[in-house]
């Protein structure tokens, strides 16, 4: 049920969306003068990896080594404004169609972090990820690794269409009050580390 759900969801929104959707995407091409869809390996349900679509906040600048240089250095007034709209997930919605994500589940996070999980934080691999989640509208970036992965995990033992449609509210909510999109000093959020867990 829950996955006809987003199916039947994600395709309204699709269709509501798609002529604004091709127009910010043709703006972030004339801005930033590349592609602009961000394309990313994450990790789904059961450790399936897969890729993540978004719309690019950030231009591709490069040191002379071919690093990328900081992620403050390459945010722009506009990218911030996609990101504090969530108008950059918009994409997402084709993962949604296609079955990697739901519209609501743990954030999907990168194949590095793989490494670091507990047993315990593995469990969050255990539903399909999701645009939206319980971490996210209870602080988003704005709140510790630890905070999140409880916020996950209480998600995966107590999942219903009932918190579904709840989760999906309070997004609407936080959405327009741009609430939590970034953790203090940081674009968006510092990178987990067991050993920062608790910061």
């Amino acid at each position: 049920m829950k996955r006809l759900g987003d199916f039947l969801f994600a395709m309204l929104l699709v269709l509501t969306v798609c002529i604004p959707m091709l127009i910010i995407l043709l703006i972030t091409g004339l801005m930033f003068k590349e592609n602009p869809i961000f394309k990313q390996i994450r990790i789904g349900k059961n450790n399936r990896p897969f890729t993540i679509y978004k719309i690019k906040t950030m231009k591709t600048l490069l040191t002379e080594q071919g690093s990328l240089i900081a992620d403050e250095d390459r945010m722009t007034i506009y990218g911030n404004f996609l990101r504090s709209t969530s108008l950059d997930e918009l994409p997402q919605l084709w993962n949604v169609l296609k079955g990697d994500i739901s519209l609501v589940g743990p954030r999907p996070l990168l194949p590095e972090y793989m490494n670091e999980y507990t047993k315990e934080q593995l469990k969050r691999h255990e539903v399909l990820p999701g645009i939206t989640g319980w971490a996210q509208v209870n602080g988003r970036n704005n709140i510790s690794w630890d905070a999140k992965f409880k916020l996950d995990i209480w998600y995966v033992d107590h999942q219903s269409i009932w918190l579904d449609l709840k989760i999906i509210t309070l997004t609407i909510i936080r959405v327009i009050r741009r609430d939590s999109v970034t953790k203090t000093g940081f674009v968006t959020t510092e990178k987990f580390q067991q050993s920062n867990i608790k910061q």
